[in-house]
């Protein structure tokens, strides 16, 4: 007949006791039905694993062998038991992101330094992509949220806002749009831009031609396969000027200049949000949009 997890803790419990009424007062359980329960489990066994007296009960030498497995697995049991309940609430845990925005500062460092500490039992796998790259993963769950700042169209996906970030021009130390007190999107109509086909390029040359061409102008933008950085760093030699986001702005070249863009409404800015599949019921994911919404109560979706 099968031994049930009960049993061994009713074992386990009377045996660090040394009294069958200890362990049950401990258990919350009558004493008759723990003495009972234990001399299932000795029937079981076909071995007397204590010796009862007036004073209490003392292990065998069986019994002693016996209790001192029963125990790692009473222990493994809870342990499990604990673990299932982490992974429910999403405190443990895998969660497989992928982002187009910097990491070297800015909101998303944060929110993942949020969800570390947070949830010391969760494993992170974040990897940069491109958008298309980002909805291929999603769609076949190779990831289970995308952050990015443009609209990734699919069937089957649900999004959410998370935060906005200002659109940061860098520039020559010696360009002339520092001289002014405010930088307009006419400001540059005659600018020529680099933008690099990865990361936030694609979104940014976006951003870029569109509002230029609400102004009646035509953007002069190069696409390059080189990083971000890389054409950051290239901006001091005046050949071209360049856009990015706020968070990205740590890592630029030393020998240039960071602007701001100026709007009616305040100053150009990129929204960033989260993409995943309508049916991913990762808790872990649950509980990144919870601290989300705790940094970012302005954007919260509850």
């Amino acid at each position: 007949m099968p031994i049930d997890i009960r049993q061994l803790r009713f074992a386990v419990m009377a045996a660090d006791a040394s009294s069958f009424l200890g362990a049950a007062k401990k258990l919350n359980v009558k004493q008759s039905t723990l003495s009972k329960r234990v001399g299932v489990l000795e029937r079981r066994l076909g071995i007397t694993l204590f010796e009862r007296s007036t004073r209490g009960v003392v292990l065998t030498d069986p019994g002693r062998a016996f209790i001192e497995v029963a125990r790692r697995i009473v222990r493994d049991v809870d342990g499990l038991r604990d673990t299932a309940k982490a992974v429910r609430s999403g405190l443990a845990g895998q969660l497989s992101m992928g982002f187009s925005c910097s990491l070297s500062s800015g909101n998303l460092r944060l929110v993942l330094g949020d969800i570390l500490k947070d949830c010391p039992g969760v494993e992170l796998d974040i990897q940069e992509s491109r958008p298309d790259q980002m909805l291929s993963a999603l769609q076949s769950r190779l990831i289970d949220v995308a952050i990015h700042a443009c609209q990734i169209s699919a069937v089957g996906l649900a999004h959410r806002p998370l935060w906005s970030e200002r659109l940061m021009l860098v520039l020559p130390r010696n360009h002339y749009l520092l001289d002014l007190e405010k930088v307009f999107w006419t400001d540059l109509r005659d600018a020529i831009f680099a933008f690099s086909k990865y990361s936030t390029g694609p979104t940014v040359t976006r951003v870029i031609r569109q509002r230029l061409a609400a102004h009646g102008f035509e953007a002069n933008i190069l696409v390059q396969s080189n990083s971000t950085e890389t054409i950051a760093s290239l901006v001091p030699y005046g050949k071209f000027i360049t856009a990015i986001p706020e968070s990205a702005a740590i890592a630029v070249h030393p020998d240039v200049a960071i602007c701001e863009i100026a709007e009616p409404t305040g100053t150009a800015h990129l929204d960033f949000a989260a993409w995943w599949s309508e049916d991913n019921d990762n808790p872990v994911l649950a509980r990144l949009f919870r601290l989300v919404d705790k940094r970012y109560p302005s954007f919260s979706t509850s």
